[in-house]
């Protein structure tokens, strides 16, 4: 039998790819393809290595200005960089969250280092963001001066926005404008309003009422700011994705990206179809099955691939907050979750990797009947 594990990471445990060897290792006696999948955020960088990109490096202003050593991946003019790599709250010194000071200007740097890499068509994954700054930090970091009404430049952060007088798009690297820029993003909120980046994300970062007050007031203002200069701002802070990363979405939109669904973005990276047509069975699965991941998260959007070319698809999870119903509604044969062998979330977590080995024992001994159609 031929299984194809594309398998999401289960965050703060394993990676995609450690996800998917230990679910093999313990596969015995069926052909074994392995392909990372991701939602455009994080893992999207392994997904492309997996598939034969190049790993590279760049050293970036973090979240708060220390710097970071960011990866990404490159295949010729070809490169993907995850945001959260350079300014996400993973990175962020001891985990402290800084909602009115945190930055994305190491995503425009990250951005500059695959330019220098000779790139000219950068795919964008975002999501895990620790800022909440219109992507102020992305221009910042590629050129652009936000200064103040005494000419001085901005400290970075979306609070200090609210003092934005200026913005000078001189300095802007001249390479941008011949770039092709893809915004991988399903979130599809917009960067001000009630559903905007401070709004409704804000407070995932640390904001607290107030400082989403502030934060949403200086967003609004940027925009003011900015249209001055850019007039198609002021129409691309109301657009699907410009919220997303805490405005990274607007800030790579202002530079002339096109967003397209992060799910998609990587299943044609990797080729994602083609393999699930060649194979007798599916696996894929993410840490936590839960509502957010029916709204467009990695394991649902390869279920509707599976769907589609008549495949057979389970999911494996750390764990699940979704009824039979719901899971079988979204298309899974069957749902195996490590919480139903470790009910201690520490060591579930800890021993993610043996777990998922006894797992794969076991779908050894169910794989006949699922690609039977008998659900579990």
């Amino acid at each position: 039998m031929r299984i194809l594990i594309a398998t999401d990471k289960f965050k703060g445990s394993l990676t995609g790819p450690e996800v998917a060897a230990a679910l093999a290792s313990g596969l015995s006696g069926h052909t074994v393809d392995t392909v990372p999948v991701a939602d455009g955020g994080e893992g999207t960088v392994d997904a492309a290595i997996a598939v034969g990109y190049a790993e590279h490096r760049a050293r970036v202003a973090g979240p708060t200005g220390e710097g970071v050593d960011a990866r990404f991946a490159v295949n010729g003019r070809d490169a993907v960089i995850e945001m959260a790599a350079a300014s996400g709250l993973d990175v962020l010194p001891d985990g402290t969250l800084a909602p009115l000071r945190a930055s994305s200007r190491g995503t425009g740097e990250l951005i500059s280092a695959a330019l220098d890499a000779g790139c000219t068509r950068i795919t964008i994954g975002v999501g895990g963001s620790a800022n909440t700054d219109g992507g102020a930090g992305v221009l910042a970091g590629l050129g652009v001066r936000l200064l103040d009404a005494a000419g001085n430049e901005l400290p970075d952060g979306g609070a200090a926005l609210a003092d934005l007088a200026f913005v000078d798009i001189a300095g802007l690297d001249p390479r941008v404008g011949a770039c092709e820029i893809v915004l991988a993003a399903d979130v599809d909120n917009p960067l001000v309003g009630a559903r905007g980046a401070a709004e409704v994300f804000g407070p995932q970062k640390g904001a607290t009422a107030s400082d989403v007050a502030a934060l949403a007031a200086a967003l609004s203002h940027y925009v003011t700011v900015l249209s001055s200069v850019v007039p198609a701002a002021a129409d691309l802070a109301g657009a699907p994705g410009a919220g997303a990363a805490g405005g990274v979405g607007f800030a790579a939109l202002v530079l002339g990206a096109r967003r397209e669904p992060g799910t998609a973005v990587v299943q044609t990276l990797t080729g994602l179809a083609a393999r699930i047509t060649a194979a007798d069975l599916v696996i894929t699965g993410e840490g936590s099955l839960d509502e957010q991941s029916l709204g467009g998260k990695a394991p649902i959007g390869v279920a509707n691939a599976a769907a589609a070319a008549s495949v057979p698809v389970i999911a494996v999870c750390g764990r699940t907050t979704l009824s039979d119903t719901a899971l079988r509604d979204a298309g899974f044969a069957a749902v195996y979750a490590l919480s139903d062998l470790e009910p201690d979330v520490g060591k579930s977590m800890a021993g993610a990797a043996d777990l998922l080995r006894r797992i794969g024992t076991t779908i050894t001994a169910d794989a006949a009947r699922l690609t039977q159609g008998v659900t579990l």
